[in-house]
């Protein structure tokens, strides 16, 4: 089985899976106090696919909850599942031409995780710290974190280092690199469109594992929607 999490991440997040849609890679930023929002999206290997959902609420203004799930299947396998549950806050939020800094952590269930793309294990932490210049024009991102695969009994260093570029008014290039102390690297290059600007997005990558061969390499689409206020 190829090795990897099946998620986004994640990360993105991130650094992923659980980091904004497409990054793996987290930002120092949460869902809008007293909302929501959902991010879904599919990524396609040459001999597998899956596909995720990751809601997510803040109900009080600095403590984000993120509760879903992910279905992957490998060519001639069953389909698998895992269910992904993430706390996080902030310890400053990020502002235009500042930074922000915060903590989030995690766990999944899954019946063989393995450690991969998606920056997840067992148990998963990680610090995400970000940066605005030139008027949000780039905003560069940040991650060091830890997780633990309880199959192998081991725990990894992860790492991320991630930017988003403004192209216009409703469209953003991405661009990340990312991976952990048993020398995983990945990358990934994207954009994301604004369809309904501060609500709906689409977005979509292409990325591979770095020294490996091609089926390694996928393609990801998704989409990610952020009503301004829910309750």
């Amino acid at each position: 089985m190829k090795n990897t999490l099946f998620g986004l991440l994640a990360l993105l997040i991130c650094l992923p899976a659980l980091a904004a849609r497409p990054f793996v890679t987290d930002d120092a930023r949460l869902t809008t106090g007293g909302s929501c929002q959902l991010e879904s999206w599919a990524r396609h290997y040459s001999d597998s696919r899956e596909v995720w959902a990751l809601p997510a609420c803040n109900p009080g203004g600095n403590f984000e909850v993120t509760l879903g799930g992910g279905r992957a299947r490998n060519d001639g396998e069953s389909s698998t599942s895992d269910y992904v549950l993430q706390l996080k806050t902030l310890f400053r939020p990020l502002e235009t031409n500042g930074w922000g800094i915060g903590l989030a952590a995690g766990s999944v269930r899954h019946p063989e995780i393995k450690p991969g793309p998606n920056q997840l294990g067992n148990e998963f932490a990680y610090v995400p710290l970000s940066a605005s210049f030139y008027e949000d024009k780039i905003i560069m991102h940040a991650n060091l974190g830890w997780l633990r695969d309880h199959k192998s009994h081991q725990s990894n260093m992860t790492w991320g280092l991630g930017g988003e570029f403004y192209l216009n008014g409703r469209l953003i290039g991405i661009a990340e690199v990312f991976g952990d102390s048993r020398a995983q690297r990945f990358g990934q290059t994207g954009l994301r469109f604004a369809v309904i600007p501060n609500l709906f997005q689409i977005d979509a990558t292409v990325g591979q594992q770095f020294d490996a061969p091609g089926s390694s390499r996928w393609v990801s689409v998704g989409i990610r929607l952020t009503p301004e206020r829910l309750f």
